[in-house]
């Protein structure tokens, strides 16, 4: 049976619906928008959710945060132009972050993409990068003679990150980070936005992190991962159930970040269960409700915040 929500949760949740609005209702501007790419959790395909990306635009320009399966097919069904993209960032070396990461660079260069990326992430993502494009180097060679396209390894700048703090500024954005806890992971980041008109944290993969929640001070949106526990599947592995409680943050805490971080708005993401016939938005509201009294956005794909 489905939660009743209070009159508080109501006028919340038609608060946060209001500000995520379709694609189509905003033409592009220089204002900042955030569009939830994917929003499932976990390394496996989903039939009812993409893997975990975001892109955040600004005019002509595309931030993307994490590459999960699918994520070129993703902006192009967002109407992002991939040649928009500027830089790409990785929270972290886990497939449902990061298996599409070289992929998206390739498909943005098949398509129209002729400007310089930067690329962010922890180590090795250098590495990975020329890695990728070694393997990728037969389809190189034939694009670059057979349509002309410049090369695409001279384009694509990667950095690698140890730690928190400054990560890059240009004249649109300024971005930090900090480390998170995310066990068994060596180094997992959060990644803060700040641009003219408003601020976004995007999460990652944590635990309750005290890095995040100053990360994350007083930011307009928070993006975080959420675990729905008590709907967790009962055939998985008793190792794998310990990662996922140990590694995760239950919703109800994640309500509780948001208000000691005082953020404006909490979108929750990376949900676990993924599947919605699993956790409805009502639940999903009514837990992190708990702790939290600011709008709450249960994320959706392609749902625009």
């Amino acid at each position: 049976m489905r939660p009743t929500l209070t009159r508080r949760a109501f006028i919340s949740q038609t608060l946060a619906a209001a500000a995520a609005v379709p694609l189509a209702a905003h033409p592009a501007a220089d204002r900042t928008r955030l569009i939830l790419l994917g929003t499932a959790g976990g390394p496996t395909p989903k039939k009812a959710r993409a893997a975990p990306s975001q892109a955040i635009v600004i005019g002509d320009r595309t931030y993307v945060v994490d590459c999960g399966n699918g994520v070129a097919r993703q902006l192009a069904l967002a109407g992002i132009p991939l040649a928009s993209i500027r830089h790409v960032f990785i929270t972290h070396h886990h497939s449902d972050h990061s298996a599409d990461y070289g992929t998206l660079l390739l498909l943005a260069w098949a398509d129209a993409l002729k400007t310089r990326v930067d690329t962010w992430g922890p180590p090795p993502l250098a590495r990975i990068t020329s890695l990728f494009f070694d393997m990728s180097r037969p389809d190189l060679a034939v694009r670059e003679r057979d349509e002309g396209r410049p090369p695409l390894p001279p384009l694509v700048h990667a950095h690698d990150i140890t730690g928190g703090g400054r990560v890059f500024e240009d004249d649109r954005v300024a971005v930090r980070c900090c480390l998170v806890d995310h066990p068994l992971v060596t180094v997992a980041l959060a990644y803060r936005f700040d641009t003219h008109d408003r601020s976004i944290v995007i999460s990652g993969d944590t635990r309750r992190s005290p890095n995040l929640i100053a990360l994350a001070k007083d930011a307009d949106v928070l993006v975080h991962e959420a675990l729905y526990a008590p709907r967790l599947p009962t055939t998985l592995s008793p190792g794998v159930l310990h990662h996922i409680l140990a590694s995760h943050t239950p919703v109800e805490e994640v309500g509780r970040i948001a208000t000691e971080a005082g953020v404006k708005m909490l979108v929750l993401s990376h949900l676990v269960p993924a599947e919605t016939t699993q956790v409805t938005d009502e639940e999903w509201l009514a837990a992190a409700r708990q702790h939290y009294e600011g709008p709450i956005v249960v994320g959706h794909d392609l749902q625009e915040i």
